[in-house]
């Protein structure tokens, strides 16, 4: 590849990477908080105007104070220290407000797309449906393909600390931009002027060039500039990399918290500390591989900087000694062409941010693709669904039907091939198979959850699952008795009763109690407490999931008596998963997964049988 098409394919990429920043950045200045984001842009970005124009006011105070110096007059020296406390009152004010200012747009725009992401990643099940596809077989095709692609790891810290460093990147490197073109355009004209012109001879012939001080500023820059490109481009994808380990070591930490009582039971901590050393492992070797390039990038870019302090004092000395200039234009050239030299030179101060900020560009644009792509898929499976249904009507509303059911595992392996069922009010159904045989899965498809299954599925309206790990939210025992509704729609009466019927009356005394219920209570008791949350909703059709398997026979029978009096009340329909024989005495008809020889098109089948 010659130079032209390497230089056009980088150009591609420029322009791609800066539509996705753009992408991201402009949802929020176009929502409803866009009159307050673009007030505070505009003042920030007046701001910055008045920090760089207070900045050529003080150019202009050395030339005059340092002349007053040399000539040793008193006069001026002492008026000029006089002007300089009330420029230096205006830039301190300024810089004060320009740091508040921006803080609060910061804060304001990460507020925003947190919110903005929580909204989107919570909605359709998409947090749900992207933890599956990084299981999904590229033979399954359609959209889930695209997700499993690339299914972003960790999105709890793309949420929380991706956001965060996006909007301070974002603002802090705009405005470092911004700075440093009106910086270069409003001293470059000085610069100019102040440094004439160089005369040489070279082959007899003279020459001169005109404002020999800038063009000099340029090429020191942009010689800066392609040698920081490329020491420092590895930064990128180090930076990518380590925020994906840090957040990787994070959430291993934080399930050995969730499953510290198992853990402990095993005697696992060996073990774990393993997965947490060769994580953290990860973490480091990565860590040290971004600090040596950062080094390297460091040596020269000081390097740069040390060497900028004094290049224009040497090129500028010969017109001073030889009296073309005072010592007051001697520091005003000096200053002058730092200012333009560290506007030019942005792209090597900021490099290491600029790297950091694209890497975190990439991980939110790609968790971005990866919601739109289940959004996409959910509405194309809904759209289906629906114009399945309307041609051809299953049931009545109060009536569970399936039909022309195809369920697919994640592997792309079919679970189950056309599968007809239907129950009523009044029936209760018991669904047995091998363990593995796809039964929760099948409960996964009623509930409209499971993303790899097609066909025609009716389920009445005022139904539960109860599923075999129950989730309780850490707070009030109220809270995860009544969740996902707030608790304030029940009486304690009515909380107390679910708990006394479900066996728990211990724990009625304990509703306005905070803790950890999933680590507190046993296993027995979060099923109880599951079941409690059935019987306090009272809906009309109970899915049981294996949801006594931690229960003594006799508590089990109590249970499923109260929760099959609860739908027959409710002139509904229980359907379990169980094992036990003696929950098959609460049941009428029977759906059992039953093996396929090997060839046939589905793992197993499903047979509808009457007990």
């Amino acid at each position: 590849m010659n130079l032209l098409s390497r230089i056009r394919l980088k150009l591609s990429a420029f322009k791609l990477f800066t539509a996705r920043a753009w992408t991201l950045s402009a949802p929020y200045f176009k929502s409803e908080d866009k009159w307050k984001a673009r007030g505070l842009l505009l003042a920030i970005v007046l701001l910055n105007l008045g920090a760089v124009y207070m900045l050529v006011l003080l150019n202009e105070w050395n030339r005059v104070f340092y002349d007053a110096l040399q000539n040793k007059n008193a006069a001026v020296f002492w008026t000029q220290l006089g002007r300089f406390t009330y420029l230096a009152f205006a830039f301190i004010l300024i810089a004060v407000y320009r740091f508040y200012l921006t803080q609060l747009l910061e804060v304001r725009w990460r507020a925003w797309m947190t919110t903005h992401y929580l909204r989107r990643w919570l909605a359709d099940q998409a947090f749900y449906q992207l933890e599956l596809a990084r299981f999904t077989s590229p033979n399954l095709g359609s959209a889930n393909t695209l997700i499993a692609a690339r299914t972003p790891d960790n999105p709890d810290q793309r949420i929380q600390e991706d956001i965060n460093l996006f909007t301070s990147y974002s603002i802090s490197l705009s405005m470092g931009l911004l700075n440093a073109v009106v910086t270069l355009v409003s001293f470059v004209g000085i610069l100019w002027t102040l440094s004439g012109a160089f005369a040489f001879t070279l082959g007899g012939t003279s020459y001169s060039i005109p404002g020999f001080m800038v063009w000099m500023a340029v090429l020191y820059c942009v010689a800066g500039s392609v040698i920081t490109h490329y020491i420092g481009r590895p930064q990128i994808r180090l930076n990518f990399l380590q925020q994906r380990y840090e957040a990787d070591f994070r959430h291993h930490m934080v399930r050995v918290r969730e499953y510290s009582e198992s853990i402990a039971l095993d005697q696992g901590e060996a073990v774990e500390r393993m997965h947490l050393d060769t994580r953290f492992a990860a973490v480091l070797a990565n860590y040290l591989k971004l600090i040596k390039k950062q080094k390297n990038l460091v040596w020269f870019t000081n390097f740069f900087g040390q060497a900028a302090v004094v290049f224009p004092f040497i090129v500028a000395a010969p017109r001073f000694f030889s009296g073309a200039i005072q010592l007051g234009e001697l520091i005003q050239i000096s200053s002058a062409f730092g200012r333009v030299q560290d506007s030019l030179s942005w792209l090597v101060d900021n490099y290491s941010s600029l790297a950091a900020w694209r890497a975190t560009t990439d991980r939110l644009t790609s968790f971005e693709d990866n919601i739109a792509a289940v959004a996409q898929a959910r509405q194309a499976q809904a759209e289906t669904n629906l114009e399945a249904n309307s041609e051809h009507p299953l049931a009545a509303t109060d009536t569970l039907a399936v039909s022309g059911l195809r369920v697919a595992l994640p592997t792309g392996a079919t679970l189950l091939s056309d599968v007809s069922l239907q129950a009523g009010p009044g029936q209760s159904v018991l669904v047995k198979g091998p363990s593995g045989s796809g039964k929760s899965t099948l409960f996964r498809a009623l509930a409209g959850i499971w993303p790899f299954a097609t066909g025609q599925t009716h389920l009445p309206a005022n139904a539960m699952f109860i599923p075999q790990r129950p989730y309780f939210p850490d707070g009030t025992l109220r809270d995860a008795l009544a969740y996902p509704q707030p608790a304030a729609q029940y009486s304690d009466e009515a909380l107390g009763l679910a708990l006394a019927d479900a066996l728990l009356p211990q724990l009625i005394c304990r509703l306005g109690d905070q803790d950890a219920w999933s680590q507190k209570l046993s296993g027995g008791e979060q099923q109880r407490l599951a079941i409690a949350r059935v019987l306090l909703k009272k809906p009309a059709w109970i899915f049981a999931d294996e949801a006594t398997s931690a229960l003594d026979e006799a508590a089990e029978k109590t249970l499923y008596e109260r929760l099959l009096a609860q739908v027959q009340r409710a002139r509904g329909t229980l359907v379990s998963i169980a094992h036990r024989p003696a929950v098959a005495a609460f049941h009428n008809r029977l759906w059992e997964f039953e093996k396929q020889p090997d060839g046939s098109p589905a793992l197993y089948q499903l047979n509808e049988r009457r007990e």
